[in-house]
């Protein structure tokens, strides 16, 4: 997508990302102006994907015509702003970024690319040269910081070692790690003492966080033109010494080679059909945006799903919901199972980890739902792969572990997860432990109560013992199989009774709760839903929700009118937390929202009301690729959908700016359409 007549205000608001595929990234807005602390040319994982670090801010260019000197750079500070996006006539991103200046005659473009699987960032230039001799200037800014932090009013000691143009910098004495630049030709002009005092984060100030600090300037590299000529300068900088055997132009090439690969190998666009522009945009645009998710543990040596960036990491949860979207329909089928294999090798007392401490990669245990997810996604691997040796060696036996443990309890970590006997029903958390996707706490505050028997939870329940029921016929293990049918038997006429509320035409939250929330599609959109999808509750509890949750960017949290609703997602992180799950829009949740109304159809016998039911959901399919389509290209990050959005008009996008299962969840719907139309 190209953008050119830039509006400065909206085009502020634009982020777009690039990744390395170990969780670093390099990002900033379609200006060039770092607008967030997160911004950065190489924020790079020292303990991958964790322990992320701001290396490379951003560089700072400069043309010198003429006898003056052109700033082609923006920053921006309390009271300024830098005005080189004049100079500014195009951003464009396909597979990587590229900005175009005009410069007194002169052409400049910019390519940024990072090298994959590695904490290297690379920015090509290819400058055509006016009729003078001129000389192009790169200004590198620099940090060592870790990316949630600030440096506000800092000072730095920078030790630099430079041969030719290539330099070795360490920055306040963080000796194990220097950093490592180079420029393809050129002189480099060390600077002492020069700090950049004061670059100014928008974007932080909104959110309540500290928005100013300073980094450093630790020289200039300097390039020489002829007139007219016209060349390509590499401009690399890394946390690996041997920069000097790299190339601009082949680090760009390998990447874009890669990701065609990707597209290619997903056979998402059949070279016996013919699509439109649009959907093959799109098709390609997925597998970029997919693939930036996908990131390797070395300290596992699998690979997971980063939950979204800049600020998440790999989640539990988040990657299992993810999990078809992101490598399932692009057909990264090892990928696929060695993501699951993250999440076994750490099941404990049958939790699978909801996340890992950024810093030591400590696994994490909050969460009553990503294991029972984890068989979801089991049966839909085996449904795409046939790969039934890695469910008998590697999964089927820690699954049968995983349900023996929520049958007798579960307390660790005080997630108080237990059965009860009387109705089959899983309880979990406490008035201090919230285990459910809808977890947002203030100190001892919890913001969305939700502790005791959840809806999704036990919807997840009855769908993880009937596929166990599935698999222990399978392997011919009948009185496993018998007790796996009679817990969900049990489970399911309960199910109907504890959470269906008749005044109000749709199922309660929780056993006590009648809060009006999208969880309740969980029960009609599973494989094996819990409640039948051709039954009036079912029925009527999804048009209740598509009458009071569903927007045009997702669902809402919570209806308009019940008690703590809000719409708009702003503030500081207090006030920001208070409305998360309160009403707040959340993309991801169209695909359950999707799922529903599929088995819905499925189920209708009545050939009128099915066919009318159908071009419902192709008009709703068709809404969510025209309003994803403009989001990615027109409105808030280049290629990619945000973590959420408010619910009132203009839905603007808030929260990570690049989100997996929204990505996952948009495009599964878009691809199934097409399967489903064909």
């Amino acid at each position: 997508m190209k953008y050119e007549n830039l509006e400065f205000e909206k085009a502020l608001k634009q982020d777009w990302i690039i990744t390395n595929g170990l969780g670093g990234y390099s990002s900033s807005s379609i200006l060039g102006i770092n607008t967030r602390k997160y911004h950065g040319l190489l924020v790079a994982p020292l303990n991958p994907p964790g322990n992320r670090n701001l290396i490379l801010s951003k560089v700072d260019e400069s043309f010198e015509s003429g006898g003056q000197e052109y700033p082609i750079y923006s920053n921006i500070g309390k009271d300024y702003i830098s005005k080189g996006y004049q100079y500014l006539k195009a951003f464009e991103k396909e597979y990587i970024p590229i900005f175009t200046y005009e410069v007194d005659g002169a052409i400049i473009k910019k390519y940024i690319c990072m090298e994959h699987g590695k904490n290297t960032v690379c920015v090509l230039y290819n400058i055509k040269n006016n009729e003078k001799r001129t000389k192009f200037k790169i200004a590198p800014i620099v940090n060592f910081r870790d990316f949630h932090t600030t440096t506000p009013n800092a000072e730095f000691n920078l030790k630099q070692e430079i041969k030719d143009t290539k330099v070795k910098i360490i920055i306040n004495n963080q000796g194990q790690t220097p950093i490592y630049m180079k420029t393809s030709e050129g002189k480099y002009i060390e600077h002492f003492n020069d700090t950049f005092r004061n670059m100014y984060y928008l974007e932080e100030e909104k959110r309540g966080q500290g928005a100013e600090e300073n980094l450093a300037v630790p020289g200039v590299f300097e390039i020489k033109l002829r007139a007219n000529e016209e060349k390509f300068i590499t401009f690399i900088c890394s946390l690996e010494e041997n920069i000097d055997e790299l190339d601009g132009k082949n680090i760009i090439n390998k990447e874009i080679v890669r990701i065609t690969s990707n597209l290619y190998d997903s056979y998402l666009l059949d070279t016996k059909k013919e699509y439109s522009d649009k959907y093959k945009t799109l098709m390609r645009d997925y597998i970029i945006a997919s693939d930036n998710f996908v990131v390797y543990r070395p300290a596992f040596a699998l690979y997971t799903i980063i939950a979204g960036y800049p600020w998440f990491l790999d989640w539990g949860r988040d990657a299992l919901i993810s999990f078809e979207g992101i490598v399932l329909i692009p057909r990264r089928f090892q990928i696929a199972k060695e993501v699951l294999l993250t999440f076994i090798r750490d099941i404990k007392y049958g939790l699978v980890p909801n996340g890992y401490s950024g810093y030591d990669g400590r696994p994490l245990y909050n969460s009553a739902d990503a294991s029972l997810l984890l068989f979801e996604q089991i049966r839909k691997y085996l449904e795409y792969t046939h790969d039934y040796e890695f469910l008998k060696n590697q999964a089927y036996d820690m699954l049968k572990k995983v349900i023996e443990a929520y049958i007798n309890g579960i307390d660790l970590d005080g997630n108080n997860i237990h059965l009860d006997n009387e109705d089959g029903l899983l309880s979990s958390g406490t008035p201090q432990i919230q285990n459910t996707w809808m977890d947002a706490k203030i100190g001892n505050i919890v913001v969305t109560p939700r502790n005791g028997k959840a809806i999704e939870i036990n919807a997840l329940w009855y769908n993880a013992l009937k596929i166990m029921e599935s698999f222990a016929n399978l392997y011919k293990e009948k009185e496993l199989s018998k007790k796996y049918a009679e817990l969900a038997k049990k489970c399911k006429e309960s199910f109907i009774k504890k959470f269906y509320n008749k005044k109000r035409k749709c199922f309660d939250d929780l056993v006590g709760d009648n809060s009006i929330r999208p969880n309740q599609l969980f029960a009609i959109g599973l494989h094996y839903p819990v409640v039948e999808p051709n039954s009036v509750e079912a029925k009527t509890a999804f048009e209740t929700v598509t009458k009071k949750l569903l927007t045009p960017y997702g669902l809402k949290t919570l209806a308009k009118g019940e008690k703590c609703y809000r719409e708009i997602y702003e503030g500081d992180q207090i006030k920001r937390d208070m409305s998360y799950h309160q009403g707040i829009t959340w993309p991801w949740l169209l695909g359950i929202y999707s799922d529903s109304f599929l088995n819905i159809i499925s189920a209708e016998k009545n050939k009128t009301k099915k066919k009318e039911l159908e071009e419902q959901y192709s008009k709703f399919a068709q809404n969510v690729e025209d309003t994803f389509y403009n989001e990615m290209y027109n409105r808030s990050t280049v290629g990619s959908i945000s973590e959420l959005y408010d619910s009132a008009k203009p839905y603007e996008a808030k929260g990570a700016f690049a989100q997996a299962w929204s990505v996952a969840e948009v495009f599964r719907i878009i691809e199934k359409r097409n399967k489903w139309e064909s």
